[in-house]
């Protein structure tokens, strides 16, 4: 058996190992090739952002305009420019996990929005996007933490609020290139811009006091009686200033991006109502002013409905009775004050109506006002209609400016947001001084004795109306929605204020007795807003005065324990 031995072959194997070392060589050179390209291109990353990011944000974020502050006419702040921090990103350079940035975003700004609506502002398709203004630099720190390059900030000049949703839709707010969009911001930008009017603020005739008193109040009241919308006013009878100026819904002009429409409209210049039996006093005041009511003593027929074509006119409390004209406004009869106008006739009613701009928008500086419905054609049923409130529609401005003219002798006086230098303001005369005074007593006893009762404010004199309507849509009228309103003044012995409350489609509940008329929804809230307000207002409650009732007293009719009436 024989044996083969094969021969080592030093040579070949010596090669091999050679070509596995040449491989691994051109391998690890490839992988730090590689590793430099990816340290590169994370470098080059990190050197964009910091080279162009800033140049961007000072390309992107406006810094406003120096613009003068505004105050109360106390000097309170109600808009000021201060310097703030934003909080920016490029969507496009971001690093991080957008849904896990988007996380804790939210949890740093939850007032801002969700996970979600951070994750969209990083999702999109810009080069830029906010994501928070007038931050603190508390915050701004805690986003910084989170260590995303793409996340960027600057400190610029905004615009704030101090008061919140204090008088917002008096104020208004601003675009983002620092430009007035609504209310007094609008009104005066030219000024609030000019540097030549670098002094003092400008002093607004609101007074915040009062503006959160009515806020308050009105706003408890409309969450209570589940409203649709609410406005409130109270204005000075002598010089036209309003102190106190509320629409709700309201919105936060610091965050005006988060509003709906229906809290921008500023409800007491923009929308339109019929206001009901609120505009009686005014039809009653022409037909004593121009002779046609000579005695207060005179009886109109309601005893029953009346006809008037096709149409009925009703009394919602009828006393069934013939009705003298302290009488007609206790009661609020509809019937009566019907007869009153159409014997005042179209055409002074509605010169009545046109002294009071009642066919016009309301006179005031705001923008954003409301032109009334006014009727085309004045038919015999128009006239009557009107006098008590229906087929015609204004502003609760246009009402608080005709109860104004109705308590302080008889002048109109354009409503104004700016404080009035003391002194005689300017105005022209509606009505006599004699039909005035005689006025301020039938408004007074509308509230002792008829359906304002539950505004008294016990030492403040407090005179008024109710005025409830059903609310006009398509073409008619809703059957289960009322607009309640209450027009008032005080003091009634020498009346210094009007004061407006009107609440749109409140609902039946406990809290109003189930009633949705104006005597247990609007008139209430006069009642509070008084009680609150009127000290501080320089009115001091003395229940030792009244306005001097004496001559017509005597003339309400009373059936045995009959109290009063808590009507409309």
């Amino acid at each position: 058996m024989s044996i083969v031995v094969a021969r080592p072959m030093p040579a070949r194997r010596g090669a091999q190992r050679g070509q596995l070392v040449a491989l691994a060589h051109t391998r690890l050179m490839m992988l730090m090739l590689l590793f430099a390209a990816a340290v590169a291109l994370v470098i080059g990353r990190l050197a964009m952002l910091a080279a162009f990011g800033g140049a961007e944000i000072r390309v992107n974020v406006a810094t406003l305009a120096a613009r003068a502050d505004i105050v109360d006419r106390n000097g309170q702040p109600l808009a000021r420019t201060i310097d703030a921090w934003t909080i920016a990103v490029h969507p496009r350079q971001l690093m991080g996990d957008k849904m896990e940035l988007a996380a804790k975003l939210a949890a740093l700004m939850p007032e801002r929005g969700d996970q979600a609506w951070f994750y969209g502002q990083l999702s999109k398709d810009v080069s830029f996007s906010y994501l928070q203004r007038r931050a603190s630099p508390t915050l701004v720190e805690q986003v910084n933490a989170l260590g995303e390059p793409a996340l960027v900030f600057a400190r610029e000049t905004q615009r704030l609020y101090p008061q919140s949703t204090l008088a917002a839709h008096a104020l208004g707010f601003l675009s983002t290139d620092g430009h007035g969009m609504s209310g007094m911001e609008r009104v005066l930008d030219a000024r609030l811009l000019d540097p030549k009017n670098d002094g003092p603020p400008v002093a607004l005739s609101l007074d915040t006091r009062v503006q959160a008193a009515m806020e308050s109040e009105l706003g408890r009241a409309m969450g209570a009686y589940q409203a649709k919308a609410a406005s409130g006013l109270v204005l000075d009878v002598h010089t036209g200033e309003l102190l106190a100026m509320v629409s709700l819904p309201v919105f936060n002009p610091n965050r005006v991006g988060m509003a709906g429409s229906e809290q921008l409209r500023n409800v007491n210049t923009q929308s339109v109502y019929e206001l009901g039996s609120a505009l009686k006093p005014i039809a009653i005041a022409a037909a004593i002013d121009t002779g046609v009511v000579s005695s207060m003593s005179r009886r109109f027929d309601a005893t029953a409905p009346l006809q008037v074509g096709r149409f009925k006119i009703k009394d919602d409390h009828a006393q069934n009775r013939w009705l003298n004209i302290p009488e007609t406004l206790i009661h609020s009869s509809n019937i009566a004050t019907a007869r009153i106008a159409d014997e005042l006739g179209a055409a002074r009613l509605q010169t009545w109506f046109r002294k009071l701009g009642f066919d016009q928008k309301p006179e005031i500086e705001l923008r954003e006002k409301g032109r009334p419905l006014w009727p085309v054609f004045w038919a015999r049923t128009t006239t009557m209609t009107t006098a008590y409130g229906h087929g015609m529609a204004v502003t609760p401005l246009h009402l608080a400016n005709a109860y104004a003219t109705l308590v302080n002798g008889g002048i109109a006086r354009p409503a104004t947001l700016l404080k009035k230098a003391p002194g005689a303001v300017a105005g022209t005369r509606v009505m006599s001084e004699a039909t005035s005074a005689r006025l301020r007593q039938l408004l007074r006893l509308i509230v002792l004795e008829g359906t304002g009762r539950k505004a008294e404010a016990p030492g403040y004199r407090v005179g008024g109306k109710t005025g409830t309507a059903e609310v006009a849509q398509g073409g008619g009228y809703a059957k289960n929605a009322n607009v309640s309103t209450f027009a008032a003044a005080f003091p009634m012995d020498a009346p210094r204020y009007v004061v407006i409350a009107m609440m749109d489609s409140p609902k039946r509940v406990e809290a109003n007795q189930f009633q949705t008329t104006a005597a247990y929804t609007a008139a209430p809230v006069v009642s509070r807003v008084i009680t609150r307000v009127g000290a501080m207002l320089g009115v001091m409650p003395d229940e030792r005065r009244d306005v001097d009732l004496t001559d017509l007293k005597p003339m309400i009719w009373r059936a045995p324990g009959e109290a009063g009436s808590h009507g409309e």
